[in-house]
């Protein structure tokens, strides 16, 4: 009997031993930081595909204009770091804007048509634009040509009319390239058609006017308009090509109709910016 009572007290003193009361005991959780709270675990990176073939070497590295300078703002403007190096540039061909070598035609830049045929003899004005004799005719090939009489004149002196959406330009145009009709306008190539085959305007891209500023960051299919007494015309873009100063093929009579754009390049006088936009058929 005296066994079985000790074997009892000892029991219960076990089992005292293993109850504890709940309020002795200490729970501590931390909230996670505010950084990892709502952390989501899906991969939401953004990969980008970027062509491997496209040249970025100083080849084709640009010195960026100076701050708060008309074409601070424009892609792809400035001096190349390296002229020398640019592709072609030993075979006297300039790098447009769509990446081609050359003129449209490639090679040096020449006094002829697309065609082959010899462009108009010309000479350049006080503007640095040149000036066009001859013309009407490529080779014997039949060409359209309108030229500019009295009574294709606006009452304030003006041919028509420039628009060209993408970049927001309207602008009026003129006769001449020299200083004066440039000071009013964009200026019409005299020698050139106005309103049938090929007509040629320039104009400036700083300074007083800067109405052709943004012409080299036209794209393919961009709209141009001309509007003249003798209707409205509708072109759109096919090239943008930076050229010498001295490839007047773009001034060349056409048998198609067509509109052809030139301004000056920054801090690059020996060049210009050429754009070709083709009437819709």
């Amino acid at each position: 009997m005296k066994r079985h009572l000790c074997i009892f007290f000892l029991t219960a003193a076990l089992a005292a031993l293993c109850v504890a009361p709940a309020h002795a005991l200490e729970y501590t959780i931390d909230g996670p930081e505010d950084y990892l709270f709502g952390r989501p675990t899906s991969d939401d990176t953004i990969y980008e595909w970027e062509n491997p073939n496209v040249d970025r070497s100083k080849n084709t590295a640009l010195i960026p204009p100076g701050f708060g300078t008309p074409t601070s703002y424009l892609p792809n403007s400035g001096e190349y770091l390296t002229p020398n190096l640019v592709p072609g540039a030993l075979s006297g061909g300039l790098v447009n804007q769509v990446g081609s070598v050359g003129n449209p035609n490639g090679g040096t830049p020449t006094n002829t048509t697309g065609s082959g045929y010899p462009a108009p003899s010309t000479s350049l004005d006080s503007s640095g634009y040149p000036t066009v004799s001859g013309g009407g005719s490529t080779g014997g090939q039949a060409t359209a040509f309108t030229e500019v009489t009295s009574s294709l004149y606006y009452s304030n002196g003006s041919l028509g009319t420039l628009k060209i959406p993408s970049i927001g330009l309207t602008v009026g145009v003129y006769e001449g390239t020299g200083s004066a009709p440039l000071l009013k306008g964009a200026g019409h190539f005299e020698g050139t058609s106005i309103w049938l085959g090929n007509v040629c305007i320039a104009g400036h891209n700083r300074g007083v006017r800067n109405d052709f500023g943004k012409i080299h960051t036209l794209k393919s299919g961009d709209t141009i308009t001309f509007t003249t007494v003798l209707g409205t015309m509708t072109y759109s873009v096919s090239s943008v090509t930076k050229v010498a100063v001295t490839d007047t093929s773009g001034l060349s009579a056409t048998a198609h109709n067509q509109i052809t754009l030139y301004t000056c390049v920054e801090n690059q006088p020996a060049y210009r910016w050429y754009v070709k936009a083709v009437a819709a058929s």
